[in-house]
């Protein structure tokens, strides 16, 4: 019966059909000659041809240099990783050393290999945590992360398997891109990527993208905007949509505004721009929520982690105005030299697999996006944790009521308890109110996120009260302390439900791990975000029931999914464009390429110079001018997409795609950089001053940027441009 269940899962496809009976199979072959092995002085160097060996070689390595033994469901989870799918394992099933597994057979086929996590700290810990067993196998390991130099990064790439943080592995894809000696690269050809935490780095991230910027110039943000905005009134001056995600004017708002200015706002579009993304930052973003406040400067928090985003801002000019709105001096503002999405980064790996405790909620995704299906691996023993039905309130109050009330209830029994709050302010209200009922408690928010691993460490003591946001440890078992068995195990309250339940099932699941007790409970309220942006009409009929709540999560997913759909939808073309473009660059900066480019165009030129400088001197300054207007015809290029992008769903009112419309301008304006690449290249060539000692850049107007720095732009962060533009549009009307 469960073979013909399995054949069923397959045919349909479903996130989780993986069919696991042949992994089985292989674990319980390699069973067998575990004994053997132990007896063995020295391991043999095991080979993936035979996976049962390999299985019970590194078994045996494994239990000697870490002092674990891998589970038979641990090692299901490996040749899933093998098989080059996603696997999901459960919180406390060990994941990373099932990666390192696999990571260590596809180095051993010869494969260099990048496991890429959330963060630095668990790239490095993993790295140091799993090296003795890659030495054991005879598989060299390497890590970087934010601080790591470009040696320090060069050696780390050269070694079989190189753990890393996606942001920083894509900045040195991005930075690569712009060297002009081949000896500087340091990113090797991709080969496989294994992603830890795959729906955070391959879902969650994925409509982030990567930007290097050059060129710096001081920001523009008027901070008298930051003024005016701050005596709107909502509903007055402005309306939010259902979602939050956009604010515009009402006519009474814009007659304020134009008074206050003596403009007419709608014949200053510059003036315009600058009102929109100054009521952007005052209406729709948050301090402590969105971003905090910290060392004179403005971090952004990642919503689905909970924790600072490190170098990651908003596009320029939101980002000003958020800096104005706090009274701060503006950051640096400069060109994008180049870009990429989380998602054109992992899919440049020919082969690609991960793991989590979370991906049949994303296995659509994982497999429209990246053509990865999803392998459920059991746990090791079955989960007994109690998950309690939500608990549902009309009012907030009431539910924040009723919240404090459970903590001093459970608390008073001894019981660890981790509260899992939606973001930072409330972790702090809740502290608060906490204290003044005599409870102490440690809070985990991204305001203080380098303790994050001490404090979760701690979190399943007896009498431990910990008020953590999303990113309540994840990759960092829960241990309980003594005598915590008999009283339930830890107890995990959310304060709240996440617009994805997946988030949700990650707060729940750092209680019950291998077979631990455990429990945990949500409290809702219908005035909740999730509910009021998501499912407001359905509530109005009546107080929310758990059908509902999981309603406005299957509806706050859908828009998530559609935002990302959308925005790789307009990325394919620059994406392809852009492959063929690097290979042009590879030929140019390894070869002679761009001498014999040259030397076609302008043979008189060449072979005056040739006789006056040398073949040698020649091509290098033939290389470095072709280098230098690729880049710049690239970066112009980049930026013309932008803005046509940014009007493109104008032509929607003509009943056109805009998508249909923007790959068709952006084609031919893909073969005008081309050619622009090689005229602006000839033109420089014929006037460039050329001796023995080389180019003269100067004279010849080749001057890179003296400073490039990296970050993460969070792109449409109200909604998509086409909502944008329809709601200035029906306001404009309304006035007229």
């Amino acid at each position: 019966m469960a073979s013909i269940t399995q054949r069923i899962r397959r045919f349909l496809e479903r996130p989780g059909s993986i069919d696991l009976a042949p992994f089985e199979r292989t674990v319980a072959a390699a069973g067998a000659r575990e004994e053997r092995l132990r007896e063995l002085d020295e391991l043999p160097r095991p080979s993936v041809e035979d996976l049962p060996e390999f299985c019970a070689v590194v078994r045996e390595a494994a239990r000697r240099t870490l002092g674990l033994r891998p589970y038979d469901v641990q090692l299901v989870g490996m040749l899933a990783l093998l098989s080059g799918n996603v696997a999901e394992m459960a919180t406390g099933e060990g994941k990373t050393l099932s990666g390192a597994m696999a990571a260590a057979g596809y180095a051993l086929q010869g494969k260099r290999v990048h496991v890429i996590s959330v963060n630095d700290y668990l790239a490095q810990r993993d790295a140091e945590w799993m090296g003795p067993l890659y030495e054991a196998l005879g598989v060299s390991v390497g890590w970087i992360g934010q601080t790591s130099t470009h040696e320090e990064r060069k050696a780390a790439y050269a070694k079989d398997v190189t753990y890393g943080p996606v942001s920083e592995i894509g900045f040195d894809v991005l930075r690569d891109r712009t060297r002009v000696d081949a000896a500087d690269l340091v990113m090797p050809a991709p080969e496989v990527a294994l992603v830890d935490e795959a729906d955070s780095v391959l879902v969650d991230e994925a409509r982030i993208p990567l930007v290097l910027a050059g060129a710096t110039d001081p920001g523009n943000a008027v901070p008298e905007m930051a003024v005016l905005v701050r005596q709107l009134v909502r509903g007055y001056h402005y309306e939010l949509d259902d979602q939050a995600r956009n604010v515009h004017l009402t006519s009474k708002g814009i007659d304020t505004v134009e008074q206050a200015l003596g403009i007419d706002l709608y014949d200053t579009p510059g003036t315009l721009t600058e009102v929109n993304l100054a009521l952007h930052a005052h209406a729709l973003l948050t301090k402590d929520v969105d971003y905090i406040v910290r060392d004179g400067k403005v971090h952004l928090i990642n919503p689905s982690r909970g924790r600072v985003a490190l170098l990651q801002r908003w596009p320029d000019g939101l980002q000003a105005a958020v800096e104005a709105k706090e009274a701060l001096p503006p950051s640096a503002t400069g060109e994008i030299l180049d870009s990429i999405t989380v998602q054109g980064l992992i899919t440049r790996y020919p082969q690609r697999c991960g793991m989590t405790g979370t991906a049949v909620a994303v296995g659509d995704q994982l497999r429209e996006f990246y053509d990865l299906k999803v392998a459920v691996v059991p746990p090791n023993r079955p989960c007994v944790r109690i998950d309690a039905p939500d608990r549902l309130f009309e009012y907030r109050m009431d539910k924040d009521r009723a919240l404090v009330e459970e903590i001093v209830e459970v608390h008073a029994t001894g019981r660890p308890i981790l509260i899992g709050t939606l973001d930072v302010a409330e972790s702090e209200r809740l502290s608060l109110t906490l204290s003044g009922r005599g409870l102490e408690c440690v809070v985990l928010n991204a305001k203080n996120d380098a303790e994050e691993a001490s404090i979760i460490s701690k979190a399943g003591e007896r009498d431990a009260i910990t008020v953590s946001t999303q990113m309540a440890g994840r990759g960092t078992d829960i241990r309980l302390g003594e005598g915590v068995e008999e009283l339930g195990g830890l107890y995990v309250i959310g304060s709240g439900r996440h617009t994805s339940s997946r988030l949700d099932d990650q707060l729940r699941g750092r209680a019950g791990r291998q077979g631990d007790p455990g429990g945990s409970v949500f409290f809702v309220s219908g005035e909740d975000d999730l509910i009021a942006h998501y499912v407001a009409d359905e509530y109005a009929r009546g107080v929310p029931d758990h059908g509902l709540v999981g309603h406005a999560q299957r509806v706050a997913e859908g828009v998530d999914m559609e935002i990302h759909r959308n925005t790789w939808r307009y990325t394919r073309l620059l994406e392809q464009h852009r492959g063929t473009v690097l290979d042009l660059r590879d030929k140019v900066l390894r070869g002679n390429s761009a001498g014999q480019a040259l030397a076609s165009a302008v043979p008189e030129r060449w072979s005056s110079l040739e006789e006056a400088v040398g073949e040698e001197v020649l091509n290098e300054a033939a290389r470095q001018i072709v280098l230098y207007h690729l880049d710049r015809s690239w970066a112009d290029h980049l930026a013309y997409l932008a803005e046509l992008r940014e009007g493109i769903h104008l032509r929607a009112l003509g009943r056109l795609s805009p998508i249909d419309e923007f790959n068709k301008e952006a084609k031919p304006a893909y073969e005008r950089m081309l050619a622009e690449i090689e005229s602006r290249s000839i033109e420089t060539f014929e006037a460039a001053t050329i001796t023995e000692d080389g180019l003269d850049h100067d004279e010849a107007g080749i001057k890179r940027p003296t400073a490039t720095w990296t970050y993460l732009v969070q792109e449409n962060p109200f909604g998509t441009e086409w909502e944008r533009i329809l709601n200035r549009l029906v306001t404009k009307v309304r006035r007229r």
